[in-house]
């Protein structure tokens, strides 16, 4: 996969033909160490929070969730929102939306498509400073003149009030380009923020569309280019999954595109160094999900694709740019295609989901499974926590997860929830998984 086009189609048409049997059958290294109290004889009891209609509550959301002290949820959707607007086809461009802990959803802000940004497929997972304002980007939008008229996205701020402002709108240019990708932030202690574009910057290189690049943009809106990617070594189009940001200020993330991947760190000069570069074999492919981090500085994330099945891998690079595969998928009732970023326990346990795989028989999705929620130990064991079935209880899950203090579990999917909207498929859900600890512990 080498272009910008085929992950696009590639991603849409996992979902479609997922979709499609169904219908025919019938801040820093983000630990959250202190969160998770992982242990193996933990269990999970599931249910649904809140399930999209895809009205003017949004749907089909991609992203993950922030979490607030009371327990409140904050997320982003793809679609839904303002029906008056339209983007790319789809019924309104988006929301933000908060989820209190007794599952009653509150839209906060909702796109338009036009100066105020809005999503073209998938949406950005925000994320919250101490006064409770949101930050995230979206892939439209912003400056239309530029990118063929439907702008090229921008970075947001939406506050508590549900007032949204623009902090900055990509043009297109050396700046960068949203290029329908909602790329997640990440913030300092000084309040900038730092992401990714999917394309734009070096405009000599990908075509004359750019490959990409790592920026920053300050309090006052400024916006600094600290890499363009060149589609060389350094290969393009850097994920979509939000940077992960060290105590000296590097930033360590991945590329997917003009080959098989790579982990890089730009550094606070804007020194790129690839890490790690990916073959497309056992070692995995297409590492679309961003990053998490442990104390000695390793580095560990899923690759969509490739492993030992083609179904993707969990896989650690440690600091001398080793990388080991921790798990393979099978594309059985493992799971299959992980995307979303992992969450890391403070005994090393690695959490996550994957968009396929698990029911197999499930009537939603026949023979390519509905996705699950799964851990992987220290010592590369996987264990499924939860199978979707693609009903009423979701189906494809995306995003990552996010803990509670308790050790509980949120996340979203892509489809299911009310099998009347969205047509026909489901327009996803906000689900929490309940953790209780086996008898004895």
């Amino acid at each position: 996969m080498t272009s910008k086009t085929e992950h696009r189609s590639w991603i849409s048409t996992r979902l479609r033909r997922a979709i499609g049997e169904a219908l025919a059958a019938g801040a820093m290294f983000f630990w959250a160490a202190a969160a998770l109290r992982a242990q193996d004889a933990s269990t999970f009891t599931y249910n649904v929070l809140y399930t999209f209609t895809g009205l003017a509550d949004g749907g089909e959301s991609y992203a993950g969730l922030v979490r607030d002290k009371e327990g409140n949820l904050y997320g982003t959707t793809s679609l839904g929102g303002d029906l008056s607007a339209s983007c790319f086809g789809t019924p309104g461009c988006g929301v933000v939306f908060k989820i209190d802990p007794r599952g009653n959803q509150t839209v906060l802000y909702s796109f338009t498509g036009g100066a105020d940004g809005g999503s073209f497929f998938f949406d950005s997972t925000l994320i919250r400073d101490e006064e409770g304002n949101l930050y995230g980007t979206t892939g439209a939008g912003g400056d239309m003149s530029a990118c063929g008229g439907i702008g090229c996205g921008v970075v947001f701020k939406v506050y508590p009030s549900g007032r949204e402002t623009v902090l900055y709108a990509f043009t297109g240019g050396t700046d960068g380009n949203a290029d329908g990708y909602d790329a997640a932030l990440v913030r300092d202690d000084a309040g900038n923020l730092y992401g990714t574009t999917y394309g734009g910057g070096d405009l000599t290189s990908c075509g004359g569309g750019g490959c990409g690049v790592v920026f920053k943009v300050d309090p006052a809106g400024k916006e600094t280019v600290l890499y363009a990617f060149t589609g060389g070594v350094d290969q393009a189009d850097p994920d979509f999954g939000p940077l992960v940001r060290d105590k000296a200020g590097n930033l360590y993330g991945t590329t997917s595109s003009n080959g098989a991947g790579t982990v890089f760190k730009v550094n606070p000069a804007g020194k790129e160094t690839v890490l790690y570069t990916f073959t497309g074999g056992a070692d995995g492919a297409n590492p679309f999900a961003g990053l998490v981090g442990d104390d000695a500085g390793n580095l560990y994330g899923t690759a969509a694709a490739g492993g030992s099945h083609n179904r993707g891998v969990v896989f650690k690079v440690d600091v001398a740019g080793k990388q080991t595969v921790l798990y393979n998928f099978t594309g059985g009732t493992d799971g299959a295609n992980p995307y979303g970023r992992l969450l890391r326990g403070p005994k090393g346990d690695l959490y996550g989901t994957t968009f396929g795989g698990g029911n197999l028989t499930a009537s939603a999705c026949v023979g390519f499974g509905c996705g699950v929620v799964y851990r992987v130990d220290p010592a590369g064991q996987e264990t499924v926590l939860y199978s979707f079935t693609g009903g009423a209880d979701g189906g494809f899950p995306y995003a990552s997860l996010v803990p509670d203090q308790e050790g509980n579990l949120y996340s979203t999917t892509v489809s299911g929830g009310d099998m009347s909207a969205c047509y026909g498929g489901g327009c996803g859900v906000v689900f929490k998984l309940t953790r209780s600890a086996a008898s004895g512990q």
